[in-house]
């Protein structure tokens, strides 16, 4: 009685855990998240992103996407960058600034209109590895004449 008591015991905390880990990804929708240009690109986020699967955002909308745990993070509708100083990299026709931040990385489009921000976490590895899975919606975005030099 009491190995089935632990048994069941030990299947529910695997289960809560399991359930913690794939729960709502707490995210903000940027002020321009309502653009017709985000909803365009909200439709092409991808199914997954360095093979991991997509997540549930909290709040959930066209434009915020989450993918894996730690979760990637895009969310489209922040402003436009201006002339940077930051790394500038282009990858499948889309240029990108790349930020480090204490935990990870931020890669933010350069050239669009509104912008996509993506955040990866640095327990992901690479984070421009991650950027062609990006690329379609990125490319949604309306050109505003600025790239990388």
């Amino acid at each position: 009685m009491l190995a089935g008591l632990v048994v069941l015991v030990t299947a529910g905390l695997a289960l809560g855990v399991l359930l913690t880990r794939t729960g709502p990804v707490d995210v903000a929708i940027p002020s321009g998240g309502d653009d017709p240009a985000c909803l365009d690109a909200g439709t092409r986020w991808p199914l997954e992103v360095a093979g991991e699967d997509e997540r549930d955002t909290d709040p959930a909308g066209t434009a915020v996407h989450a993918w894996g745990d730690p979760a990637v993070i895009a969310r489209c509708g922040l402003p436009a960058l201006g002339p940077t100083t930051e790394q500038c990299i282009s990858v499948d026709g889309v240029d990108w600034v790349a930020r480090e931040l204490s935990d990870g990385t931020a890669l933010t489009t350069f050239g669009r209109s509104p912008a996509i921000e993506v955040l990866v976490p640095a327990q992901v590895g690479q984070a421009p590895l991650v950027l062609p899975a990006f690329a379609d919606a990125a490319k949604a975005l309306p050109t505003n004449g600025r790239q990388c030099d």
